[in-house]
């Protein structure tokens, strides 16, 4: 059936030149910058926890680097997440989710030969100092890798804002543990682990929130 001139002419008006998309992992690069600055920054601006000659590199810079190395990964996973038709299946994007908020656990773990280094009945205010300080210092990373998934259209926005809200916990996890030389594990599950997984769920409402006002444009 033949089309009718003017919505011929009407639909090629309305076309767009369209950019590609970059491969996942290229794009998540953009977050590079952005971890190296909460791994540094964190401990620049507080204080760097006073047994960094005792950890030696590797167990201080190391595993930071690393564990950041682990949320740019997975934020890689978001965006790739975020495409329609790539979409992980429940058990891994389970075991991932897992998988991150559990790893400062695992870090510490090796960092430490103790878990009796700070209060230990837990001072509320302490705990919350830590929390506070990682979930605000993720706001940038979340808010980048945000604007990064919303542009590949994700079908399941609550599972890859999940995905990049976890990475950006990890990154700035991994400058407050530069800060912060407390082991006992109440704080560990409180203050590290619970930040974690608070920015986990803010980067799950933030993928809804902006999938809503897209719906609505």
């Amino acid at each position: 059936m033949s089309v009718p001139p003017d919505l011929r002419a009407a639909i090629e008006r309305d076309l767009k030149r369209a950019r590609p998309l970059a491969r996942p992992s290229v794009r998540a690069l953009v977050l590079v910058p952005v971890a190296l600055a909460m791994v540094i920054g964190i401990p620049a601006v507080y204080a760097f926890r006073p047994d960094m000659a005792v950890l030696g590199f590797i167990r201080a810079w190391g595993f930071s680097i690393g564990q950041a190395v682990a949320g740019c990964t997975i934020v890689a996973v978001a965006l790739r997440e975020s495409i329609p038709g790539r979409a992980l299946s429940r058990r891994a994007l389970a075991a991932i989710i897992a998988g991150g908020i559990a790893l400062p656990a695992v870090v510490l773990l090796l960092t430490t030969s103790s878990f009796t280094i700070g209060p230990a009945d837990h001072a509320a205010w302490e705990g919350f100092v830590c929390f506070r300080t990682s979930a605000l210092a993720a706001l940038p990373a979340l808010l980048f890798a945000g604007a990064l998934a919303a542009r590949a259209l994700p079908l399941r926005p609550a599972a890859a804002g999940a995905l990049y809200g976890l990475g950006a916990g990890l990154m700035s996890d991994a400058g407050l543990r530069l800060y912060c030389d407390y082991s006992v594990v109440t704080h560990l599950l409180f203050s590290h682990m619970g930040a974690v997984a608070g920015v986990t769920l803010a980067g799950a409402g933030l993928a809804s929130v902006i999938q809503w006002i897209r719906k609505d444009l």
